[in-house]
């Protein structure tokens, strides 16, 4: 892959970085412009191509009021039934998602002479490595610069032999993030998770969060009947092993902080004010004013 493909997301976290610090002072596009480096003229664009909206509105998004306004909405999570394991399939989210879960004994027991199909693609988010078995994706980790994709997938899925064939499991990446200008196949995203009962229910609640709306952890837990839980539901969340789809980054403290995330906090905050950007200009968070 072609590591040009990530420069605008790199300038974009160091600027969410310096947003996410100052976004009570206010700084001006002069200052979030030497920030990265970049003229104000290319640093507006560039941003503005990026999130669909200026910087000025994106603060907007990362600011603590707007983060608990989004809590106190609430995501419609309490409306649906969650059986213990598996919930089958259907239209969890804005994507169609079908999952299907082993845990890691069914996998050991099956797993034998499985093939781990992976590439290296890139997203508004940076590169990441994407792996499916059996045609089911299994895996989006989002890539740092030192991360070795063959020793991540090994480590998620122990035992199995990797295939590096990026052109096999490529129609999973355009359906998980499509090319500019394209729409979204309506056929569900094949999902094949590895993890306990306890973790499945969670990362299925997750599911239930729309696009540019946010659950708290407490919420989670009293979604799937497990009020106690908020601890356990926060473990589970930090393990899930496939970003974005999965929208754990949707997820944050009660409080309105949007907290740690397994892929780095300043990429969880562009992936909020990214999507609550392109909810907004379709009318359903804030308008662009």
């Amino acid at each position: 892959m072609n590591t040009t493909d990530s420069y605008p997301f790199l300038k974009i976290t160091q600027a969410i970085d310096h947003l996410s610090t100052h976004f009570r002072d206010q700084p001006s596009l002069a200052d979030l412009a030497s920030q990265v480096n970049l003229s104000e003229f290319h640093f507006q664009r560039l941003f503005t191509e990026w999130a669909g909206v200026s910087p000025k509105k994106f603060s907007q998004y990362l600011t603590l009021d707007y983060a608990k306004q989004q809590l106190r909405n609430g995501a419609p999570l309490a409306d649906a039934a969650y059986e213990a394991g598996l919930s089958g399939t259907g239209r969890l989210h804005d994507l169609f998602v079908r999952i299907e879960g082993v845990t890691p004994g069914q996998f050991k027991q099956a797993g034998a002479g499985l093939s781990l199909v992976y590439g290296v693609f890139n997203s508004p988010f940076g590169a990441y490595v994407l792996g499916a078995i059996t045609g089911k994706l299994a895996v989006i980790h989002f890539l740092d610069d030192a991360e070795n994709p063959p020793a991540i997938l090994t480590a998620a899925w122990p035992g199995i032999t990797l295939r590096h064939e990026p052109a096999a499991v490529q129609f999973l990446a355009d359906q998980v993030f499509p090319a500019t200008g394209t729409t979204r196949s309506a056929e569900p995203v094949p999902v094949l998770l590895r993890g306990s009962a306890f973790q499945l229910k969670v990362w299925e609640a997750l599911l239930k969060i729309p696009e540019g709306r946010l659950a708290s952890y407490d919420q989670i837990a009293n979604a799937i009947g497990q009020p106690a839980a908020s601890r356990a539901v926060g473990t589970a969340i930090g393990s899930n092993p496939v970003g974005y789809l999965i929208p754990c980054h949707r997820v944050i403290k009660k409080t309105g902080l949007f907290g740690g995330y397994r892929w780095g906090s300043s990429r969880k905050q562009a992936m909020l004010g990214w999507e609550a950007a392109r909810v907004g200009q379709r009318g359903g968070v804030m308008s662009d004013e």
